[in-house]
């Protein structure tokens, strides 16, 4: 009787540590704003340079993310606004992200290099909205995202440590102005309807 309770015991703990193993195994592909902020972590000794380098990580996975969802638009907008708005911000903020990427590389930040969880969220929330949906909720996201965008951009621009990134992060506002204006305006469209 103790040989099967022990075989028994044996074999359950042999399972346990396979499947504790597999699940190991899998590959579960980490998120790449995550692996930045590690690596800046990793390579950057003073605080006050790493809070800089999170600001340009976080301002990249909001210009990775503007990007994709700039695209959705084009394909899945309803109106020509929302299309045209959808262009706009690929093409503002795939300038806005080389102008961040140029100035991580003079200051030895690494930034994610693809849209982040939290963004890839975001687009496939969008992306699911229904067609007659999609235009209102679309704008509603614009509106919020790029309201804390231009936030999160005068913080920057007041309390950065280093020059480079004030400045930099000043020169963000205007066209993320722009963005926000254009946003109400086709959010105002949209309750219209």
């Amino acid at each position: 009787m103790k040989k099967i309770i022990l075989s028994k015991i044996i074999l359950g703990a042999a399972l346990a540590l396979f499947t504790l193993n597999s699940c190991k195994n899998e590959s579960k592909q980490e998120d790449p704003k995550e692996v930045a902020e590690e690596q800046n972590e990793a390579n950057i000794q003073n605080e006050n340079v790493e809070d800089d380098a999170d600001h340009l990580v976080d301002a990249a996975a909001i210009n990775l993310c503007e990007i994709e969802i700039g695209k959705l638009a084009q394909e899945k907008g309803m109106s020509q606004d929302v299309k045209k708005f959808g262009k706009m911000l690929v093409t503002d903020h795939e300038k806005a992200l080389e102008e961040t990427k140029t100035l991580a590389d003079k200051k030895a930040i690494i930034l994610p290099s693809s849209i982040t969880e939290d963004g890839r969220d975001k687009y496939n929330k969008l992306k699911d909205e229904s067609a007659e949906d999609f235009d209102k909720k679309f704008a509603d996201m614009m509106v919020d995202g790029h309201q804390d965008a231009i936030d999160k951009m005068e913080k920057i621009a007041e309390k950065a440590n280093d020059a480079d990134i004030k400045t930099w992060a000043a020169n963000q506002i205007s066209p993320l102005t722009a963005h926000l204006t254009e946003a109400k305006r086709i959010q105002e469209m949209q309750k219209n309807k």
